[in-house]
């Protein structure tokens, strides 16, 4: 019975829920990062319409290239990664997210290479998540790497529905997978980061000069995806210069300076904007030094929530928040707003807060 119940809230008011025509556009060609044996079996034939997911009638998909479960909660170290996701067909995603709903939080574990498969997940979960009211949607990550068109397309559905990506200890981030990594509204590191060069899998380049005119195009198209996700195009250049057979591990520093760990720059800038014309430059200024303690301090893999939220206002009074000429506005409630408070379960030690500021000296 909820079943249908849900249906017909989902579908009221959306001509979309007729069924959808078919319509086909031409597989854009393929291009990989890192192990192309999974793309060589997932090359996606067709697209679907561009507006399906605004129906029930979602055409068929399947994860070949990897697997996923979807979890209510954030502590994977004791709840487990959550049940697994065994269809991507509409109510069968409804019956696994609904429980999400009593927690307002779901936590999408992916184990596998980026190919179609992963891309029509990310949206469907994404879609889903949304009609329910699920404002908390994090994306625990585990990938060798695989497609770069499907990185950049599950990137973008991602940079447009503020999700927290996990990359937690003993998982691993390579390749293409850099690049939905980029994509976040946070980004939360504990394993193991690595880049290399591009490949095209169907190239037709007989020369260096052909082989280089290629991976220009796509170079550019990756340096585009990052800047517009705050990630320095350096990273971009910095892929080409290493073989395809190789893979450089990004220190903890390199990840900072290049703009791949800890909140998103981009979004940040959006978020000043609007809190400049609210409350002013004063405001901003002890904003942004609360934001660089509480990023070192408090946003921890491994670290819960509430863990988080405790930190965090912990932090506040010393920053003078909440602030009582901005309408008692103060940092965290705009990084509840925009992040859903997603980061991983933290597993034991000395305060965040003390680690921080014994590791850095940072007071502001």
């Amino acid at each position: 019975m909820w079943k249908a119940t849900w249906i017909l809230l989902v579908c009221l008011g959306l001509p979309a829920c007729q069924r959808a025509q078919p319509a086909q556009r031409e597989s854009p060609p393929v291009v990989t990062l890192g192990d192309g044996s999974a793309a060589r079996n997932s090359v996606r034939a067709t697209q679907p319409p561009a507006d399906y997911l605004a129906g029930t009638h979602w055409p068929s998909a399947r994860l070949h290239e990897g697997a996923a479960w979807v979890s209510c909660v954030d502590a994977y170290a004791t709840q487990g990664d959550g049940h697994p996701v065994a269809s991507m067909d509409f109510l069968a995603l409804v019956d696994l997210l609904s429980p999400c709903k009593d927690t307002g939080l779901v936590r999408l574990r992916y184990r596998g290479n980026i190919g179609p498969g992963f891309t029509a997940l990310v949206e469907r979960v994404d879609a889903i998540a949304g009609r329910m009211a699920i404002r908390e949607r994090i994306l625990d990550i585990d990938s060798t790497g695989g497609q770069v068109e499907e990185a950049l397309q599950a990137g973008d559905a991602i940079a447009g529905s503020h999700w927290a990506i996990w990359v937690r200890e003993g998982s691993i981030c390579h390749s293409a997978c850099v690049l939905v990594l980029a994509s976040g509204d946070t980004r939360s590191i504990a394993g193991k980061v690595g880049i290399h060069r591009l490949m095209r899998q169907r190239s037709m380049a007989t020369t260096r000069r052909e082989l280089n005119a290629e991976l220009q195009d796509i170079t550019a198209q990756v340096r585009d995806f990052l800047s517009r996700n705050g990630v320095a195009g350096a990273l971009a250049d910095q892929m080409m210069t290493i073989p395809n057979r190789d893979l450089r591990v990004l220190t903890p520093a390199e990840l900072t300076q290049y703009g791949l760990s800890g909140s998103n720059a981009v979004q940040d800038d959006l978020d000043r904007i609007t809190l400049m014309r609210q409350c002013g430059d004063d405001y901003v200024s002890r904003r942004d030094a609360f934001m660089r303690v509480f990023d070192s301090a408090c946003m921890k893999p491994g670290q819960g929530a509430e863990s988080m939220q405790s930190c965090g206002h912990e932090l506040e009074q010393r920053f003078g928040f909440p602030d009582p000429h901005c309408s008692g506005q103060s940092p965290m409630n705009d990084y509840a707003q925009r992040l859903g408070r997603a980061l991983p379960p933290f597993q034991g030690g000395r305060s965040r807060v003390e680690k921080a500021t014994a590791t850095t000296g940072a007071s502001d």
